[in-house]
């Protein structure tokens, strides 16, 4: 299946055809008694129309070219004078150093909470234990001379 393309786009080379085949059809369906003399001669009046009507439509076309050339021209040359990204040395070394500080304070933070709940942990371990202790030395009687159990001497050292 074949696509027929639209001439939509060149209106002026569409109107400008449509009116040389108008132009041809008349002349050619025209009734009249014309002598040989007229007819060559309308032939060539349809021929200068023609023939303007194409240097009208190539001289469109030319000016459609140009202002797309000027157009791109204008483009490129705001693309080339747009702002530019420039980069310090110093400021990406300051901007790098907040950061590396950010993150060490937030990571001392965590190690701090850490080692508070950590303390706090051992800490009442070690209330537990003594309270342990002391209530087992308490409830048991001392077996040797020295009046003391071994667990109660590894505690007290």
């Amino acid at each position: 299946m074949t696509t027929i393309k639209p001439t939509s786009r060149r209106p002026l080379v569409r109107s400008t055809l449509f009116a040389a085949t108008l132009l041809a059809g008349l002349t050619a369906c025209q009734k009249n008694d014309a002598s040989a003399g007229q007819t060559s001669s309308g032939l060539n009046n349809i021929g200068q129309q023609a023939g303007q009507k194409l240097d009208q439509a190539a001289s469109y076309v030319g000016q459609q070219v140009d202002a797309a050339k000027a157009t791109a021209q204008q483009n490129l040359d705001a693309a080339a004078s747009g702002p530019s990204i420039k980069l310090d040395p110093g400021d990406l070394a300051s901007q790098a150093q907040a950061n590396f500080q950010g993150a060490a304070s937030a990571t001392n933070a965590a190690v701090a909470k850490a080692m508070s709940s950590t303390g706090a942990g051992l800490e009442t371990a070690g209330r537990k234990l003594q309270q342990w202790s002391s209530e087992t030395s308490s409830n048991s009687q001392p077996s040797s001379a020295d009046g003391g159990s071994d667990a109660q001497k590894q505690m007290d050292k």
